[in-house]
């Protein structure tokens, strides 16, 4: 793995919560988190901190994806959960990230709503949404 690993959703939760220095990267694109919707944080006195992984509308990667984290004041200390909507993206971006210098770069496994159900949905097997925790919609 060259990334810290890979965490449930209720654990990143906890983590983020108990730790004042962790810090939630939520990497899905604006509209994602707009129509799908985002965690919730503000229960916790923190919130998601966005950067898109893909720019939306082309789906490229982000060429300033490091950047931008660096711009966000998160220091390469903290330890940074990133989610996206299954758990890819975010995977990718912890790995970038790690080998950027941040020392504890985190996947949260089955992201915002995990993987296609067998109804062909999204958000009925696992994920953060499934799991109960806050989230926020717009």
């Amino acid at each position: 793995m060259i990334y810290a690993g890979d965490v449930e959703p209720v654990a990143a939760y906890e983590a983020v919560k108990d730790d004042p220095d962790a810090v939630l990267v939520d990497v899905r694109t604006r509209p994602e988190l707009a129509y799908v919707g985002y965690p919730d944080l503000s229960g916790v006195g923190k919130q998601i901190v966005p950067i898109e992984w893909q720019v939306f509308p082309t789906g490229q990667q982000n060429p300033d994806f490091v950047r931008e984290l660096e711009a966000r004041g998160i220091a390469r200390e903290q330890p940074v959960y990133f989610i996206c909507r299954s758990g890819q993206r975010s995977m990718y971006a912890a790995a970038l990230a790690t080998a950027a210098g941040w020392e504890t770069a985190y996947n949260v496994a089955h992201g915002f709503e995990g993987p296609v159900g067998p109804e062909g949905h999204r958000g009925a097997v696992s994920g953060w949404k499934v799991d109960g925790l806050p989230w926020r919609q717009s």
